[in-house]
């Protein structure tokens, strides 16, 4: 049998672990940032748009949603967690693994999106907004030809800064079984007393952070040039 101490850390067991680990930690945040950050996208588009004075204007629709996200946004990931595992088992049937994990995660996510959509949604210069509707497009136009690629190098930002958070939150996820980096620096790490396994984790999460940030940066710039 094989024992894991801080005097020396077995690659040779952890090796395979840590690459699990790593696959399960980059499919957590890559599901979540797809369908979260999509739905987020079209929450927050309908959160700007039915401000005052807006393309959608709906004082009642705006301030339903507006209480909703103000609600759960402020909720910890890990109280939000243990808050939803009814729901996530009725849902996805448990509570436990990777799958169950990104049932909460998801719903964060597209609630966190939708407020970053909405504030960088809300400096779109109106001008351009109504010279577009004084020449007969659509909402559904506007929105799409208009609004979002005017804010889109912002909102690219945004989305690397939520890459950050659904990052967070697959480490926290390890607390229910989401496997992942937070898992495995927990387990192996943490509780082996293993300092090296620890940090390796978090050498790998900071990696990912700068190489996601690093390719936010550079297609904002870009798209800033094009737009200039």
């Amino acid at each position: 049998m094989v024992t894991l101490s801080a005097r020396g850390t077995n690659w040779e067991v952890l090796k395979p672990i840590l690459f699990q680990s790593i696959g399960q930690t980059l499919q957590m945040v890559l599901v979540t940032l797809v369908v979260g950050g999509f739905l987020g996208l079209i929450l927050g588009v309908v959160l700007y748009g039915t401000r005052p004075g807006n393309l959608l204007e709906n004082a009642v629709v705006y301030r339903i949603l507006d209480t909703l996200v103000n609600i759960i946004r402020p909720i910890p990931f890990i109280i939000f967690l243990a808050a939803m595992q009814p729901l996530t088992i009725a849902v996805v049937g448990t509570s436990i693994g990777t799958t169950a994990a990104m049932f909460p995660m998801i719903i964060m996510c597209t609630v966190a999106t939708s407020r970053l959509v909405e504030q960088n949604l809300v400096p779109v210069d109106a001008g351009i907004i109504e010279a577009a509707r004084a020449m007969g497009a659509s909402r559904l136009t506007i929105i799409r030809t208009v609004l979002i690629p005017e804010a889109l190098a912002p909102l690219i930002l945004a989305y690397a800064f939520l890459f950050i958070g659904v990052l967070d939150m697959s480490a926290m996820a390890g607390y229910i079984g989401g496997g992942g980096l937070g898992n495995f620096a927990i387990a192996y790490g943490y509780q082996k007393f293993d300092s090296v396994v620890t940090w390796t984790a978090v050498i790998i999460m900071i990696i990912l952070v700068q190489v996601v940030q690093g390719i936010a940066n550079a297609l904002a710039k870009r798209i800033l040039k094009r737009q200039r």
